[in-house]
């Protein structure tokens, strides 16, 4: 599958459901690999926080995260939206601290995304295939979620609030193309006791009785129907036969199972990766969601860090040392790669065998020789050289030049005798001679380097 973003910018505009403020949000297409963010244009420098389990600080009526200070807030309704719609990359700005709660599902999400149209990618979608059960449990709530394998990615809510009004309620999603009509319309709830809580200690100052159902859990004093009244600039309010405040209609009977399974969907996003396996979650609340996502998202780059690719290096290579330099420019003692073994249009994999020899060991920590984690990165940059070089018929009258590196990491000391193996690719498409690209460095089956680099070719004059 590709990536997707929208095809436009779109906008809505309404209050934040515990701030009250009125905010105006949009929604702006993204490019590959960009993943959800927010940017808050209402502040000095537009600082913008990544949609990451890493920046929640708390799950007290939502999901809210904090960056540098800069704080979004109940941000699960809106990630809930591109997720169920399939929209991998968007950047989401907003002039207040929260989004809108609009009737407090994602239906209104959802059209504007519809709205704005959705586009295919050249990048493929990263996901992270389940092949064994991954478990998180909050002991104090008995709250647990659990993800196993399936061909796709599905989710089940069982919900039980102990209370004779709401009982217990399941809720499942097959399919992801379900989610717009199963439940995307689900809208959050609220239960009498929270309510007067909330209201007592100033939160919901955007809520209205149009974007929350009000489940009934214990008697209604005359005065609190009043407070109710006032809040809600109500002149009169009841009791449904059902249980709940007479404001709303159930879109289905278990629509608070559906809502948390909305916002199981939307706190799951911030694993930052999409995932293939059925999640099952039981009581599921903010808290227990988004220490899942944090969970998940530690398991995948762990995962990630040590998948080594492997390479049978007894096989003749694409190219040997003579091919190379009639490709690169560099010559010994600075040509850092020895073969290649692969080479595609999106990827390339390079060789290098560390021997003693290496003039760098003469100095570089005499009696206890290391490579130079610089060399590592050159080294990394050569073999992407190669497919940069490879998109130009006479690359042997260009060079290539070093842009920047971001994101360099050194994972393991490489040692004389240790066989480095390089693996480069594109993140970007290459567009007039730069290559944009992400490069991993292993030798002993671990790996020892990554960074993300950029170069650009350019003819010799």
């Amino acid at each position: 599958m590709k990536q997707r973003t929208i095809k436009k910018e779109v906008i809505l505009k309404g209050v934040g459901l515990h701030t009250g403020a009125d905010v105006t949000m949009k929604f702006v297409p993204a490019p590959e690999n960009h993943g959800y963010a927010f940017k808050r244009v209402d502040l000095e420098g537009e600082p913008i926080i990544e949609a990451d389990a890493n920046y929640v600080i708390n799950t007290q009526r939502g999901t809210n995260l904090e960056k540098r200070g800069v704080k979004i807030q109940t941000s699960e309704h809106v990630l809930a939206a591109f997720v169920g719609l399939e929209v991998d990359n968007v950047l989401i700005e907003l002039d207040a601290p929260e989004p809108p709660i609009m009737d407090g599902s994602s239906k209104y999400f959802v059209q504007a995304i519809e709205e704005a149209g959705i586009e295919e990618q050249n990048a493929e979608r990263e996901e992270y295939i389940v092949k064994d059960v991954i478990s998180f449990k909050d002991e104090a709530t008995g709250s647990e979620i659990t993800v196993i394998p399936s061909e796709e990615y599905q989710v089940t809510t069982m919900v039980d609030f102990g209370t004779k009004v709401l009982g217990t309620q399941n809720a499942t999603l097959e399919h992801l193309s379900d989610f717009k009509n199963e439940i995307s319309e689900a809208r959050t709830f609220s239960f009498l006791h929270e309510l007067e809580m909330l209201l007592e200690n100033g939160l919901i100052k955007g809520g209205d009785l149009n974007n929350a159902i009000v489940y009934v859990d214990k008697e209604i004093s005359e005065e609190t129907m009043k407070k109710l009244e006032s809040a809600f600039d109500k002149k009169k309010l009841s009791v449904k036969p059902n249980g709940i405040l007479d404001n709303l209609t159930l879109h289905q009977p278990n629509e608070a199972a559906r809502h948390k399974l909305l916002d199981v969907i939307g706190d799951v996003a911030l694993a930052g990766t999409r995932i293939r396996g059925k999640i099952i979650a039981n009581k599921p609340g903010h808290y227990v969601n988004t220490q899942f996502a944090k969970k998940i998202s530690k398991i995948i780059k762990l995962e990630k860090r040590n998948k080594v690719p492997q390479y049978d290096l007894n096989q003749p290579p694409l190219m040997d040392i003579h091919q190379i330099m009639d490709m690169l420019p560099h010559r010994p003692p600075f040509l850092l790669i020895d073969r290649i073994l692969e080479l595609s249009d999106t990827h390339v994999v390079g060789m290098k065998n560390v021997t003693m020899n290496e003039n760098f060991f003469v100095g570089h920590f005499p009696g206890a020789p290391v490579m130079p984690g610089v060399l590592q990165v050159e080294a990394m940059a050569q073999t992407g050289g190669i497919l940069v070089l490879s998109t130009v018929p006479d690359p042997e009258n260009y060079l290539t030049f070093f842009m920047k590196m971001d994101n360099v990491k050194f994972k393991q000391k490489v040692l004389p005798g240790d066989t480095l193996t390089f693996h480069c690719s594109l993140i970007t498409p290459i567009r007039r001679g730069i290559c944009h690209m992400q490069a991993y460095a292993y030798a002993n089956n671990k790996l020892v380097c990554e960074a993300e680099l950029m170069a650009q070719i350019a003819k010799k004059k």
